[in-house]
């Protein structure tokens, strides 16, 4: 049964929305006989978000889910897996170590000539940031190949971690990571006109924004999950590690043909903090309230949980949306109905909690109710990372078509700022110099400059999807055909590896390790060399 509803989630789709822009998925590709079958792990946004795409734009089956919370278990299981037949023995899991369990004891049957339920061949994990580590290290025994949603971990150490874990699967299985902008039809393209086509020669400089938008910023990052670093990371991490993997695609990672290796960062700095979201930003007429629905200011404040997610803004139940960001205040909300679905939210945004109220019971969960300017927060709602690479002279074996200067590569630098106080949401765009011209690219268009013609070429990549441009949609169908060639066609997994997710874990690692390197400079105001904190933090990458 197809799912009941195959929208896509998330800030992204907004402003796109807004923009009165449609987008059509690429068909899927031809089904196999043995198509891959699918465990998604975690059944929230981004788990729902994943399940859509195999269905609608990739050759594999999702077969189960393994999700704690029962309601968004059971709606999983409907609308992706068996809709409204009985649920399959083997499709529903309230925990992850029951899957890694259950499929323990059916090898064991299996091998022991039982007849057994078909088991799986990947697994997308898609659970809080916090968790990624122990459930990608918990399924490495078993051999499956593995999405998981980024950030690869929330520590530097994690992350070692799960490469080691993973390292020694690497010819027999696919791995890969939720940088989803890699995926997107205009990153493609814009990839193909700057390092293949060289449009506007060669790279001098890349300015790249993430403007995440004044209300997503709060939703997310003041009252929702990923609020304290404490208990998840830097916003840096879980919000922009992406961007700067994209950075390193376009500036470290060799072109498409070239054996070159990577051309290094020289130096990594950066700077900011938490500037707006904070006690001494409070309006003074808000008094010493600390939840909207109680602040004498509620009606005029731009920021306040009942206009947010109840009004007839910003996608509030008012507009009849029930899905992101309402469904993250109440995931059940449409197991009610709709005459009850106002009251049944407005009682969630009235919890809060008080000075005496145990720190414990403070972390556990999010407080979508809570004044903005009296959330528990510390996560940066600005920051500004400055990357510096350095003339590299390339050896006779490795080709780099087009490099300047001649036998090598040379300087450049990127700037990457995320600012949390915008009108776009997510709604990327970057700017890039070359020695030849220059870049516009918008998310939507790439328009270039051409300094030796005076030409003006403006590009419109088709959107394939509204969540991230595409890239969620092209980054589960890559995956997924990684998985169906190596399990029905014979390729080996480093060569399905290459071919269809283009990226490899050393790759993951180094995007994921210059966030770490970005926040150490951050909160030292250094400036750091990249060899040098790559020797001393991370050192040799191995399995041992």
């Amino acid at each position: 049964m197809a799912p009941h509803n195959i929208v896509d989630e998330g800030p992204t789709d907004l402003s796109q929305q807004a923009d009165g822009i449609s987008a059509l998925p690429p068909p899927p590709p031809p089904m196999s006989a043995r198509p891959p079958r699918i465990l998604i792990i975690g059944a929230g946004s981004r788990g729902r978000t994943y399940a859509r795409a195999a269905i609608s734009s990739s050759n594999g089956v999702v077969v189960a889910v393994a999700e704690p919370n029962e309601y968004k278990r059971q709606q999983f299981g409907q609308n992706f897996i068996h809709g409204t037949d009985k649920a399959p023995q083997g499709s529903l899991f309230a925990d992850w170590r029951d899957f890694v369990s259950w499929e323990t004891e059916r090898r064991a049957r299996e091998s022991s000539g039982e007849t057994v339920p078909e088991g799986v061949d990947a697994a997308f994990v898609c659970v809080l940031d916090e968790m990624h580590h122990d459930v990608v290290v918990g399924l490495a025994p078993l051999g499956l190949h593995i999405m998981c949603e980024k950030p690869l971990a929330t520590t530097l150490d994690d992350c070692v971690g799960m490469y080691r874990a993973l390292a020694p699967q690497q010819k027999d299985k696919v791995f890969s990571i939720g940088h989803v902008l890699r995926y997107s039809p205009h990153n493609i393209m814009l990839r193909k006109l700057l390092l293949e086509d060289k449009a506007i020669g060669d790279i001098l400089s890349v300015v790249h924004t993430e403007p995440v938008g004044w209300w997503h910023f709060s939703h997310s990052y003041v009252r929702g999950n990923w609020r304290k670093e404490s208990t998840t990371a830097p916003s840096l991490l879980t919000k922009s590690c992406h961007d700067i993997d994209i950075i390193l695609w376009l500036l470290c990672s060799p072109a498409p043909g070239s054996d070159a290796p990577p051309h290094l960062p020289s130096t990594v700095s950066s700077s900011g903090s938490l500037q707006f979201f904070k006690k001494s930003r409070k309006p003074k007429a808000a008094a010493s309230a600390t939840n909207c629905l109680s602040c004498p200011i509620e009606k005029d404040c731009m920021y306040s949980s009942k206009r947010i997610y109840v009004g007839p803004k910003h996608q509030g139940l008012e507009t009849g949306n029930t899905h992101w960001p309402v469904s993250i205040v109440l995931p059940d909300i449409e197991s009610f109905d709709e005459s009850e679905r106002h009251q049944v939210l407005m009682s969630k945004l009235a919890e809060d909690y008080t000075d005496s109220t145990p720190q414990s019971e403070i972390d556990k969960q999010n407080w979508f109710g809570r004044c903005v300017f009296e959330s528990d927060n510390d996560v940066c709602d600005e920051q500004v990372v400055t990357m510096t690479w350095d003339d590299e002279p390339l050896g006779s074996s490795a080709t780099d078509a087009g490099s300047n200067p001649p036998g090598g590569r040379g300087s450049k630098q990127a700037t990457f700022h995320m600012i949390a106080q915008t009108k776009k949401q997510c709604d990327r765009y970057s700017y890039i110099y070359g020695t030849e011209g220059e870049i516009y690219a918008d998310s939507k268009t790439i328009t270039i400059e051409d300094f030796r013609t005076g030409e003006t070429r403006t590009f419109k990549p088709r959107l394939e999807s509204l969540g991230h441009g595409g890239g969620d949609v092209g980054l589960t169908r890559q995956f997924i055909l990684a998985v169906d060639h190596v399990k029905n066609h014979g390729w080996t997994a480093e060569d399905a590896q290459a071919k269809f997710i283009g990226c490899t874990l050393e790759e993951v690692i180094r995007s994921h390790a210059l966030v770490f390197a970005a926040e150490e400079a951050r909160t030292g105001k250094k400036v750091l060399e990249w060899k040098e904190w790559w020797h001393r933090k991370v050192g040799h990458i191995s399995t041992a």
